[in-house]
């Protein structure tokens, strides 16, 4: 079963106009700059730098534009959509095969806390699971490696693609065993009284990290302003930090996440700016082992391009 994935949900800008998603960054060249996001807590980083002004005042003007999954937002990113995304590690080198053009300039944050296998009530271990429900990209290999630490072979669990927001629809009527994903949505599902967190990645040591990405072309005539929007994100991301309720107020505010579970998300979640290195370019490289295994990918991505080691340096004092 394979639902159709949700197309651009909501388009926020800090300049004086938005435009069409569909409009390409060559088409708005001297508009807004144009940073892909998604739809949850994890994102409150830009949600805080939006609202309070500090693009702005790094002389940045900056238009969100909001997706309902992370390979939507490389895929706009990568037809010219947008500028700059934020993305997941694993949803990033998925896409390397259709655009080895694509660019991780740094990590803005990383959990093995926030993404949570949900499982349906009366199903009491990884040895019950008969369905799991998966979307492309983060939650799929997270949910092979849940499986695998719990001894489960792959092939014995029937994966069924969905969307996000559907996972807890699907559990409720039964229709999947369970899911990993971040929040809100194992929230949705313990709301429901359908289900419980059995576990968080970091149970079964992995953890995701979240990319700043763009595409070499963009990036070598636009390196200041990169670098302007990374040091805008060192300044969001410790205020995220420092003050959860100004980020849930302002992730509320933009896409409409509860202030207690973006508190929450918080907590489970290690906001910061820091270079990618050597260890960046292993662990990618474990996922690129497992894309080759189902298929997604025929050959070997070129890291060492892909992945920036210490493209961002902090100024010194």
């Amino acid at each position: 079963m394979t639902l159709a994935s949700a197309a651009v949900v909501l388009t926020v800008s800090t300049g004086a106009c938005s435009r069409p998603a569909t409009q390409t960054a060559a088409d708005s060249a001297g508009g807004p700059l144009r940073i892909a996001v998604g739809i949850d807590a994890s994102y409150a980083p830009f949600f805080v730098a939006d609202q309070e002004g500090m693009f702005a005042d790094a002389g940045l003007d900056v238009e969100l534009v909001q997706f309902g999954r992370g390979g939507e937002a490389v895929d706009a990113l990568a037809t010219g959509q947008v500028h700059l995304a934020g993305s997941s590690d694993t949803t990033t080198i998925a896409q390397l095969r259709q655009n080895p053009s694509l660019r991780a300039m740094y990590s803005y944050e990383v959990s093995g806390d926030y993404l949570k296998v949900v499982l349906r009530n009366g199903v009491d271990s990884a040895a019950d699971i008969r369905k799991m429900g998966i979307v492309p990209g983060l939650s799929q290999i997270s949910t092979d490696r849940y499986l695998q630490a719990n001894g489960v072979p792959a092939g014995s669990v029937e994966m069924v693609s969905a969307t996000p927001t559907d996972m807890p629809a699907l559990l409720d009527r039964g229709d999947i065993d369970g899911y990993v994903l971040w929040e809100p949505w194992p929230s949705t599902a313990l709301a429901q009284g359908r289900g419980y967190v059995a576990a968080v990645t970091g149970d079964f040591d992995w953890f995701y990290h979240h990319w700043a990405i763009t595409t070499e072309p963009w990036l070598d005539k636009n390196e200041g302003t990169a670098r302007a929007v990374a040091r805008v994100l060192v300044e969001a991301t410790a205020r995220v930090e420092s003050d959860p309720r100004t980020a849930a107020a302002a992730t509320r505010k933009a896409v409409n996440v509860a202030d207690d579970q973006t508190v929450t998300a918080v907590d489970e979640i290690d906001f910061g700016v820091e270079n990618l290195t050597d260890k960046s370019i292993e662990s990618a490289q474990s996922i690129v082992d497992f894309y080759e295994k189902i298929g997604v990918l025929s050959e070997q991505p070129d890291l060492a391009s892909a992945i920036l080691l210490d493209w961002y340096q902090e100024e010194k004092k």
